[in-house]
């Protein structure tokens, strides 16, 4: 039988100390009991209520360990807020001056953020994905060598946070004769190649795609997405990067035919903005984009990151390639 994580009513659940409960839920493998208000299995939260706490909510790292073995860049983090509720994220820093090939903070907030203009959030694919600062002193306590991200900003880490997906496997992943047969991976395994043809995803490396052990509602999922837009090809396999599926849901092509170039340079040219104060990096409201021809764009006093003119440009693109092929009945529709 499967273990169930008391919930926040629950009074054994308030006899345990925040660690003991993180250090619980991080080691045990298991999901909590989805509450009411959660989308599913795999996402037990609301998309706001993840965004929120990710992007602005302090915590405090409860436990910090690789997100698949322990030299990996990237590390699976246990994050405490100040009401009990303990997040698990994937944790990313930012590289110096904030972009090199397969970590682009920009990138993996822009993947996540397109697919707010034609899925519902029942149907991300991209969980929940942020860009935030945190204090140097912060990370030093997990990372010894941890280094600013910005010679402006000497007391901040620029770090990339993404919601950790619940009972999701990258077995099985994907499945050619399913995907003609059951309507409901249709839908999300069609979902899914629509946005990596949008966003040009070029690393198919194992674990970057993932989909939900639930065969009732088999969610799929891209969590790796900094090879994407205009990266270099990865030697991992890029398959994704064009249309595999022989059919997409009608409803995501209509709503691809609405999105015009105004949509995107609202959306992505301004993705995230800092004020460098005292040597620190304060988000603020995106402002008027500082340079459209630049990614990461900085000022002595300012920090700026989303995608450029021409990276914009090309997903325009792909959004009208991928509707002609839709539209010239090589791919079904239902």
């Amino acid at each position: 039988m499967t273990k169930r994580i008391p919930t926040r009513a629950d009074p054994c659940r308030r006899r345990l100390t925040a660690l003991a409960l993180a250090t619980y839920l991080v080691t045990a493998g298991v999901a909590p009991a989805a509450p009411a208000h959660a989308q599913d299995g795999n996402v037990v939260l609301p998309v706001r209520e993840i965004e929120s706490r990710l992007q602005e909510q302090p915590f405090r790292i409860l436990d910090w360990r690789g997100s698949r073995k322990p030299e990996d860049r990237t590390q699976r983090a246990a994050l405490a807020y100040e009401d009990s509720l303990i997040l698990l994220a994937k944790w990313a820093n930012a590289p110096t001056n904030a972009s090199v090939y397969n970590n682009e903070p920009r990138y993996e907030v822009a993947a996540y953020l397109i697919q707010r203009l034609f899925l519902d959030e029942p149907d991300y694919v991209v969980p929940p994905t942020v860009v935030r600062s945190v204090p140097l002193s912060m990370m030093a306590e997990q990372m010894r060598d941890a280094r600013p991200t910005f010679r402006e900003a000497p007391a901040s880490v620029l770090v990339t946070l993404q919601y950790w997906l619940w009972g999701v496997t990258d077995r099985d992943f994907w499945d050619d004769r399913r995907a003609r047969t059951d309507s409901v991976y249709a839908r999300h395994i069609g979902n899914f190649n629509a946005l990596t043809v949008v966003i040009r995803h070029s690393d198919a490396n194992r674990g970057n795609y993932l989909i939900s052990e639930d065969s009732t509602n088999p969610r799929v999922f891209a969590v790796d997405n900094g090879v994407s837009f205009a990266s270099a090809d990865s030697d991992r396999g890029y398959e994704w990067r064009e249309l595999r599926v022989q059919r997409l849901p009608r409803r995501t092509v209509e709503r691809l035919e609405t999105v015009t170039r105004q949509q995107l340079d609202d959306l992505l040219g301004v993705i995230a903005e800092f004020e460098v104060r005292d040597g620190e990096l304060i988000a603020v409201p995106p402002g008027p984009n500082l340079s459209p021809n630049r990614g990461v764009r900085r000022t002595a006093e300012r920090i700026q990151l989303g995608l450029t003119s021409r990276e914009i440009r090309a997903i325009e693109l792909r959004i009208r390639d991928l509707l002609r092929q839709a539209n010239g009945h090589r791919i079904e529709l239902f």
